[in-house]
């Protein structure tokens, strides 16, 4: 028997009520003023016939429910002679139609500009502003350090395009960056490509213009179409007053992206930075805190201040005359730096001091002979320089487009002899790129294994604890990802992860701490990281965000990080600090400024390993006041800026 199939009477009064509205505008005016009707005139009745001062007769009741109908629908309820009343009620309606129209044309015209703003299409009328072009993850810590560079300003604004959905954009922008203080932010929606969508943020009028890499291969060359739109955008280098700096993944892009943003842009390349900074760290454990420290604008930064009182003493001079600050160099007036000046360099009237601080406004000055009465010369410790570099073993886990640049550094930081084991999957290892690197090193002997760096019994083969060093890189190259959402760069940090799980297991067996150098793609996944406290890891999105937002703010440090992260020249380092000043006695902070300033070196803070695993400093104390008196041990840093 065959089951009877019920329907609700509210299904069915829907279903209907669907069908009308489905019949097109005349079809639901005629309803809609049957329905009016309807209910208008039966209440009209009820309303004169309970009337106890209605009219008695039957036509004035009918006339009183005439005009109470008429008032009712606003058509007039005149009465009078038909000709008056049908003048009337034409009057009437063509009133009420005028004045339809009128608040229809008002409503589409209001909720028209309302979707032009969410579709984020308008100008942003702002002066001495920020831009950032395009969007990936990079974007949230670029807007975060925006934001704590400006806190001391009384008005900013940052404006972003992409190609994104204007409301999506700042709804991201506030769960990740959070509150923006004193500085506005502001979205549209727009092709970064597009000279004439690019006006929608005023890169005419802004300070500073910020084009972030996309992700995915092709990401380097939409940097360049970036470039070229916005020199059509504001042609003329002589009408582009903001600061223009940008960012390309791929070292063979550079060169390109260099010529597309013109000799006042400025062209990150995230490959070379990275490789250089990972050998670095690799050599110097502790360094990319260092770094962390000093690319954050919450921390202490480099600030150029007015050499007032110094004009024509030496360099030397003002490394004691801030109490609160270190002076690590000069800035000329044609905007080149020089680090760390030979001895004996003049302060010249135009000169600009450079000194890193907490702000530009507690660089106070003081008086040197001051500060140099707190130096202690009986701890200061006399010791020969450095003798060469001693042969090393080390382990590099993992391959991608930057390994070659990796081990080209590493060539020249090493002493003659170090060996470098390369451990990669096989298809990857074996290629033309791989093999290239391994000829032709002078200093470095570099061999190929293959192996799945995730794979416990591979890194068991390989007797981690033996080496001196260990680094550990993405392998973006040999991943085929099945989810887009997820990313090649995602998946390379996943297999991070795991092969520091195996690696921290590995440590754990041996007793002792591995020297462990890693890249990652995303800071969130550096949080998650298996590792010790104050465990270096080079996270190249946050790292290049942090570089292109400190260039944006002062366009000189691009030339002092330009030579920071290079073998040549200057560069940070982490030397024991009982090379500066015996161990065991409590001395201020100006004694190890002047020993090392006997080195031509710049003592510009310390890290204590007692507080190694302590976060957030993780024993690192970036510009101490030299009137702080500490006490180091064997086993302490100074962090000094001095020649490779």
């Amino acid at each position: 028997m065959a089951q009877q199939h019920t329907t609700s009477l509210r299904l069915r009064l829907r279903y209907r009520f669907d069908h009308l509205v489905s019949g097109g505008t005349t079809a639901l005016i005629g309803w809609l003023a049957l329905a009016c009707l309807a209910v208008v005139v039966p209440a009209s009745t009820v309303l004169v016939w309970s009337d106890r001062a209605a009219p008695a007769t039957l036509s004035g009741r009918l006339t009183a429910v005439w005009v109470s109908v008429g008032q009712t629908l606003k058509i007039g309820g005149a009465v009078g002679s038909p000709l008056h009343v049908l003048a009337s009620v034409s009057l009437a309606l063509v009133a009420l139609l005028f004045v339809s129209t009128l608040v229809s044309l008002i409503t589409t015209g209001i909720n028209r500009r309302i979707m032009s703003l969410r579709l984020g299409h308008s100008t942003v009328l702002e002066t001495r502003h920020t831009v950032v072009l395009g969007w990936s993850d990079q974007v949230f810590p670029v807007i975060g350090e925006l934001v704590a560079a400006n806190a001391n300003q009384r008005r900013s604004a940052v404006a972003v395009l992409a190609p994104q959905d204007k409301v999506w954009m700042e709804s991201e922008i506030a769960t990740r960056v959070g509150d923006g203080g004193r500085t506005r932010i502001v979205c549209r929606n727009g092709s970064t490509t597009d000279p004439a969508e690019l006006c929608r943020v005023s890169p005419r009028t802004a300070k500073a213009v910020l084009v972030l890499p996309p992700t995915g291969d092709t990401g380097d060359a939409h940097v360049v179409k970036t470039l070229l739109a916005l020199d059509t955008a504001v042609p003329g280098a002589g009408e582009k007053e903001a600061v223009v700096v940008a960012a390309v993944r791929d070292s063979r892009n550079h060169v390109t992206a260099r010529l597309a943003a013109g000799p006042a842009g400025h062209v990150l390349c995230v490959d070379d930075i990275v490789a250089r900074l990972l050998v670095q760290t690799a050599r110097q454990p502790g360094l990319s805190l260092v770094y962390s420290e000093l690319l954050d604008f919450a921390g202490d930064e480099f600030y150029p201040v007015a050499a007032e009182g110094l004009v024509g003493r030496t360099f030397d001079e003002a490394l004691l005359s801030f109490a609160t600050s270190c002076a690590v160099g000069l800035l000329h007036a044609d905007g080149s730096v020089t680090l760390n000046p030979v001895r004996g360099t003049v302060i010249g009237p135009a000169d600009r001091i450079v000194v890193i601080s907490r702000d530009d406004d507690t660089a106070v000055r003081e008086d040197p002979a001051a500060l140099a009465a707190l130096v202690e010369e009986g701890a200061i410790v006399s010791t020969p320089g450095p003798g060469p570099a001693p042969a090393e073993r080390l382990l590099l886990l993992g391959w991608n487009r930057r390994a070659p640049l990796v081990i080209e550094q590493l060539d020249q930081y090493v002493g003659p002899g170090t060996t470098l084991d390369v451990v990669a999957l096989g298809a990857y290892a074996s290629t033309h790129d791989a093999l290239a690197v391994t000829a032709a090193r002078s200093r470095l002997e570099v061999s190929l294994h293959t192996g799945d760096i995730t794979d416990p019994l591979t890194l068991a083969k390989l007797d981690v604890p033996s080496y001196d060093g260990v680094i550990v890189i993405g392998e973006t190259q040999a991943l085929a990802v099945t989810d887009p959402q997820e990313g090649v760069e995602a998946a390379a940090d996943d297999r991070t992860l795991v092969t520091l799980l195996h690696l921290r297991a590995i440590g754990d067996a041996a007793g002792r701490e591995l020297a462990l150098t890693t890249e990652m793609s995303d800071d969130r996944n550096r949080l998650l990281a298996p590792a010790r406290g104050g465990a270096d890891f080079i996270v190249s999105g946050r790292l290049i965000s942090l570089l292109m937002t400190q260039i944006s703010e002062s366009p000189y440090l691009a030339e002092v990080f330009e030579e920071l992260f290079t073998a040549e020249g200057h560069e940070f380092h982490l030397k024991p600090a009982t090379d500066y000043v015996r161990a065991g006695h409590e001395v201020c902070f100006a004694t190890a400024v002047e020993s090392a300033r006997r080195r031509r070196e710049c003592a510009v803070g310390y890290r204590l390993r007692a507080g190694s695993a302590t976060a957030p400093g993780h024993g690192v104390r970036i510009n101490p006041d030299k009137r702080q008196r500490i006490r180091f041990s064997e086993e302490d840093w100074l962090i000094v800026l001095a020649e490779s």
